[in-house]
């Protein structure tokens, strides 16, 4: 139940105006990310294909290049639902801070201010995430192809599984040292890759999935803040 509690939360605060702001930025790059990788896929077929094609019998063809347009326009629809696992890997490197910022500004106010972590280390953190994420899509993918009633069931099992290890674990550096960070999150593992499915369910939605990254955020700060108790507020 708590983890329904804090995701209703994390939709009240929708219309929180720092949250909105983080909301409508994270929705922009993540389209903008999507409509970039669209439009090389689109230009390289472009390149690829020829604009007429001979067919025995029946002479030039020149439409073959708009079936494939069209064609290349569903397969992104699908791939969008996989390319938005490393697009909310990317998100939350960038608006993390913000969006937990907002979350505890609302609901632990009497919470210490947070040391700002160095930019080198956040950096870092958010590369191995992404690197991580893609990786694992990757031999997900073979395995999707292989296995294609169990792809879905797949997708949500192995992204809910590094959605929720990385997503609690950047959350808790915030306000905790690395190995009490992981700690936190190995005696709690069962619960946050419960919390990762939830994530990853959502986002294999198009559209819905634009919303994923940052509400996840939020309800990982406050799944976080339920199991660390007092830990959380200590300087």
């Amino acid at each position: 139940m708590s983890l329904i509690t804090d995701f209703g939360r994390a939709l009240s605060q929708l219309a929180d105006p720092r949250f909105f702001r983080v909301l409508l930025w994270s929705l922009g790059l993540t389209i903008a990310a999507l409509a970039a990788v669209f439009w090389a896929v689109m230009l390289l077929l472009g390149w690829v294909l020829p604009e007429t094609v001979n067919l025995p019998w029946i002479g030039p063809v020149g439409f073959v290049d708009n079936i494939a347009s069209w064609a290349a326009i569903g397969l992104m629809l699908v791939l969008s639902v996989v390319l938005m696992v490393p697009a909310a890997a990317a998100v939350v490197g960038f608006f993390l801070d913000n969006i937990a910022d907002a979350v505890e500004a609302r609901y632990y106010p009497s919470l210490p201010p947070v040391e700002e972590q160095p930019l080198v280390r956040q950096v870092g953190d958010s590369l191995k995430f992404l690197g991580l994420i893609v990786v694992a899509n990757i031999l997900a993918l073979i395995v999707y192809f292989a296995v294609p009633p169990l792809a879905p069931f797949i997708f949500w099992i192995v992204n809910g599984f590094l959605l929720g290890r990385e997503y609690f674990q950047l959350v808790a550096l915030r306000r905790m040292p690395p190995d009490q960070a992981a700690a936190l999150r190995l005696r709690n593992a069962a619960r946050i890759w419960i919390a990762g499915i939830a994530m990853a369910i959502p986002m294999s939605v198009p559209v819905l999935n634009l919303l994923v990254p940052v509400l996840g955020v939020a309800v990982f700060t406050h799944q976080f803040h339920r199991l660390a108790g007092d830990a959380a507020f200590s300087p």
